[in-house]
């Protein structure tokens, strides 16, 4: 044991990088919602990328060591404080038993990160131990942390620290860009939609969580409103419910669904879906799939001494 949760946050969860392969079982990817700030934190204390670490939502857990670490903090900036003393992110910082670390609200962003040397424990489900709470699978038996939890180290192997240069941190805002694909029902949409999906601003709405992401602002038309077969849908997929609000899928998403899928994010911006919160405002930007494969190739190149398996899992 190398510490206790006295309180848990809003939700916080021990994610790795997902469980990848697995969507033709119905399965969901999971993981870390923004792999970006995860990967820098492990690297800041030489984790392994895929070590598992504590997934903070708009506020953060307070925790009580009980034996001697290393952690480092990265994504949303909360406010961290140890034994009352704030923290600096994506450096390494040494905890002694009976140390207590706090994490507060995030003013911006929705989602931090608290990787521990040597990486979590969890149950192992699938090569994996995120936390998937609608199958109970992953985490502390498939559940977010809670009060009076233990948190154990797996034991990995580290190396030395990686130093994040300031470029490479994600900027955390209120205002977000995503490029994009047309969808497959693309062409559902009304002529008039087709261009206000990527021409008009959306905001995200109160129902935003690791499934997915509500979108506010004018209806959408369809110009048929036939069922369709349920199809294969990712993370990243923007979906077009007969409402006309559209519905953007993230890292816990469902693996098929019926509703007409106008667009599809591309890799390289995928975790901008983990730092995105109710209010925040996003525009959609049409690209072409020669274009999103080279961005991807390019982001992948330039954090690839982080995140060696790159943006598509």
């Amino acid at each position: 044991m190398i510490a206790t949760v006295l309180k848990s946050g809003l939700h916080t969860t021990i994610q790795d990088l997902g469980r990848t392969g697995q969507r033709h079982f119905g399965i969901p990817q999971s993981g870390a919602a923004d792999p970006i700030s995860f990967a820098l934190a492990n690297a800041a204390i030489g984790n392994p990328p895929n070590a598992a670490a504590l997934e903070c939502t708009l506020n953060g857990p307070t925790i009580r060591f009980s034996a001697e670490c290393e952690i480092a903090l990265a994504g949303a900036p909360m406010k961290a404080l140890l034994n009352d003393e704030a923290l600096e992110f994506y450096r390494p910082i040494k905890v002694s038993p009976g140390d207590i670390l706090s994490i507060g609200a995030a003013p911006i962003g929705a989602r931090c990160y608290i990787a521990f040397a040597s990486g979590l424990a969890g149950q192992r489900f699938l090569n994996s131990v995120s936390t998937y709470p609608p199958a109970l699978i992953g985490g502390l038996d498939g559940h977010p942390i809670r009060a009076d939890d233990t948190l154990s180290l797996m034991g990995l192997e580290t190396i030395s620290p990686k130093d994040i240069p300031t470029d490479y941190r994600p900027v955390i805002a209120h205002d977000f860009f995503l490029r994009a694909l047309e969808g497959p029902e693309f062409e559902q949409l009304s002529e008039k939609s087709q261009r206000q999906l990527f021409s008009g601003a959306w905001t995200i709405g109160r129902r935003a969580d690791r499934m997915g992401l509500q979108l506010e602002g004018n209806p959408l038309a369809l110009d048929t409103h036939k069922p369709m077969a349920s199809s294969a849908v990712f993370p990243g997929t923007v979906q077009c419910p007969a409402d006309g609000s559209p519905f953007l899928l993230s890292v816990d998403a469902q693996t098929i669904g019926g509703y007409p899928r106008i667009a599809q994010i591309i890799a390289a911006d995928l975790p901008l879906l983990g730092q995105m919160r109710p209010g925040d405002k996003l525009w959609f930007q049409k690209i072409t799939p020669s274009e999103a494969r080279d961005i991807t190739a390019t982001k992948s190149a330039l954090l690839g001494a982080y995140l060696p398996g790159g943006f598509v899992r």
